[in-house]
């Protein structure tokens, strides 16, 4: 071989070696040349390299990390505002709508993104129990006026506000009472019978029930001590409550519906044996709507006939409602919000939430 063929040769194989190996931004990230073909041209690089890769910081890699194919799209929590407003809890975080028409209004940001419990205080603000807090909105801007208590967990399962206007959190570690105007800490019952405070109702007198792990906890609002234990019922684990026009408390656990009389007797609704029930909501006709794993009824709560499932919803899952609100009885489901129409019964699909797609 000739010198000089042997030279260009070396030359060629350097120009390829330098394209192959390109140019390193910042972080060290190859960027490969182009070529024109030309050994003895330059090569050419792009014009605006792009930016170096940087590791992002944990609450940003949750977010990443919820918004990803596998996201938890259940819609936890509604709270209506009279036909005017919907507010829809997520593990997507939080979102305002206009009921009658289903536009959405706003996404509010929060703290944390899992919503577990809403509430609306008398004049008007909003309460966010999430799953590493409380916060207090102003519904009007959606600013966080106040946040993080000292709960006796930052878990929130549950929000009420009682008839003299305290705000109850319930957490899965126990009680707290709140100051909504001051936004201060009153008391906390940690040491609740039952352990975590699913689910909160009023009864006709004003006291608190409290649905736990092991049963009902009755507490005196204004000692914040407990009155009375109803244990040893079906499911064991109360999950939700509601209470009649008439007085009596209704109560969905694991393993079916009872109705607990002013008397202190509980009886068990027949047609519900055996369902979960993970949702309860009285509409203004006295009509009882029944949330389950397994689908969502209608149900006449004097003889507890039922007037038949709702079908074709995002999920048979269900975990919150809110009736007569915008003319529907909207319905958080594992998978999504959809809507049910009070007077056709027609249902819906809503996607204030909801995979890309849906």
């Amino acid at each position: 071989m000739r010198r000089t063929e042997w030279v260009g040769r070396s030359v060629g194989v350097a120009l390829l070696l330098l394209t192959l190996q390109g140019m390193k931004d910042d972080s060290g990230t190859v960027i490969l040349a182009q070529t024109t073909g030309d050994p003895n041209a330059a090569p050419l690089y792009p014009s605006a390299a792009p930016p170096p890769a940087v590791t992002p910081l944990p609450d940003q890699r949750q977010q990443q990390e919820e918004q990803s194919i596998n996201a938890d799209y259940r819609v936890s929590a509604l709270q209506s505002v009279g036909n005017s407003t919907l507010w829809v809890g997520s593990w997507q975080g939080l979102a305002q709508i206009n009921p009658s028409s289903g536009k959405i209004r706003a996404h509010i940001s929060l703290p944390n993104r899992t919503v577990g419990a809403l509430a609306i205080d008398r004049v008007g603000r909003l309460w966010v129990g999430t799953y590493d807090g409380l916060v207090r909105l102003d519904p009007r801007t959606g600013e966080v006026t106040a946040q993080n208590f000292s709960l006796p967990s930052n878990r929130v399962l549950s929000l009420l506000i009682d008839k003299r206007g305290y705000l109850w959190v319930g957490t899965d570690a126990g009680l707290a009472l709140i100051s909504p105007d001051r936004g201060l800490l009153m008391t906390t019952l940690k040491n609740l019978p039952g352990v975590s405070a699913n689910a909160l109702s009023l009864d006709a007198d004003g006291n608190l029930w409290v649905g736990t792990l092991d049963g009902l906890v009755q507490i005196d609002t204004a000692s914040a001590t407990v009155m009375k234990r109803v244990g040893n019922l079906p499911g064991t684990t109360v999950q939700t409550l509601a209470l009649s026009s008439w007085g009596t408390l209704w109560i969905g656990t694991p393993n079916g519906l009872l109705e607990l009389d002013k008397a202190g007797q509980v009886r068990s609704v027949t047609p519900l044996r055996g369902r979960n029930v993970t949702a309860l909501q009285f509409d203004k006709v006295n009509s009882l709507w029944v949330g389950t794993t397994t689908g969502l009824l209608r149900i006449n709560p004097f003889n507890g006939a039922s007037a038949g499932a709702i079908a074709r919803l995002p999920s048979s899952r269900i975990l919150s409602l809110a009736p007569d609100t915008g003319d529907k009885l909207w319905v958080g489901t594992s998978e999504g919000l959809a809507w049910v129409s009070m007077t056709t019964f027609r249902t819906g699909a809503h996607n204030t939430f909801s995979r890309s797609g849906r």
